[in-house]
């Protein structure tokens, strides 16, 4: 028999799984149209409830607790079987419809996706389209992610798979910076070079290189380094350096020669490299949505990604 009790929890429930992914009260009120003090009570009461602390609460930031966290888990769950009763009642409409949230790494999202929400959104005029660019790992439940591209070797297994293509990392310095500075036929002679790289953490300056059973680890350096890629690609192709690109961001411009490739032999190792694949959560019914965005991709991003 289903528990009264349960029943009057679950809208508090809701709410609190949307405190935690906005981070805040005031972030999680704004999108309820409630104040952040009611909001605040509402949790109060559902702590209560539960007797348990699900946030430790000071005047800088809010943080989940051990026992929020598996409460948070188990919340998520049942906030997306509602969910599936709610498609399961609209799976018979003819024309998709509702809210998609794709998460993809910012340089996929500006250099493969971007060109395809114009024409996808025309085609489906009743999907809104929510892009997330997300260059680490994310969790498809706690985020509410309906499709996350990845660019790794190593896709999540307890995730659905399509893989789209394939990528590498490549480097790339303007004519110009080569015929000032020389070409490179040598990891090691990056040393010597000004390089343009992530910085997102403290190893994104040491690159590793592999040629047959030859492999080097090179520091490099340079004076500017900025973790988008367009930006790090208009560095190159201003003359500042050598940078560090997928394939697929720097494909026109080697088609247009404003930039050329530098030690195409090497392999440059790395975990943002290999299979790019996107993957969804498993689910007997699937959104007529995201059945349609699968397709779309299948259809339009698989042939261009194979020209690169």
């Amino acid at each position: 028999m289903l528990n009264p009790k349960l029943i009057s929890l679950l809208p508090d429930l809701a709410s609190f799984i949307l405190v935690v992914n906005e981070g805040s009260f005031t972030a999680a009120a704004k999108t309820l149209h409630v104040t952040p003090s009611a909001l605040s009570k509402l949790i109060t009461r559902l702590e209560s409830a539960l007797n348990v602390k699900l946030f430790e609460r000071t005047t800088r930031k809010l943080v989940i607790t051990q026992a929020g966290e598996k409460i948070y888990d188990q919340a998520v769950l049942m906030i997306n079987a509602a969910q599936q009763a709610v498609e399961v009642s609209t799976a018979d409409h003819s024309e998709p419809s509702g809210v998609l949230t794709i998460a993809a790494p910012e340089a996929f999202l500006n250099s493969v996706l971007q060109p395809f929400v114009v024409p996808f959104l025309k085609q489906y005029p009743l999907i809104q389209l929510k892009l997330r660019a997300v260059d680490g790992e994310i969790d498809l439940f706690k985020h509410g992610i309906d499709v996350a591209f990845k660019l790794t070797d190593t896709p999540d297994e307890k995730l659905v798979l399509k893989e789209i293509g394939q990528t590498n990392l490549v480097l790339c310095a303007s004519p110009d910076y080569i015929e000032l500075r020389g070409m490179p036929t040598h990891p090691t002679d990056l040393i010597e070079h000004d390089c343009l790289y992530l910085a997102e953490t403290e190893q994104d300056n040491i690159w590793d290189f592999l040629k047959d059973d030859e492999f080097h680890t090179v520091t490099v350096s340079g004076r500017y380094a900025v973790n988008h890629s367009q930006m790090r690609l208009n560095g190159v192709k201003s003359g500042l350096g050598i940078g560090i690109f997928h394939d697929f961001v720097v494909k026109d411009a080697v088609d247009e020669k404003r930039v050329v490739a530098v030690l195409p032999n090497w392999t440059i190792k790395s975990s943002y490299h290999g299979e790019i694949a996107m993957q969804y959560a498993q689910t007997k019914y699937m959104p007529a949505r995201l059945r349609v965005f699968i397709d779309f991709v299948m259809d339009n991003l698989t042939n261009k990604l194979a020209l690169t």
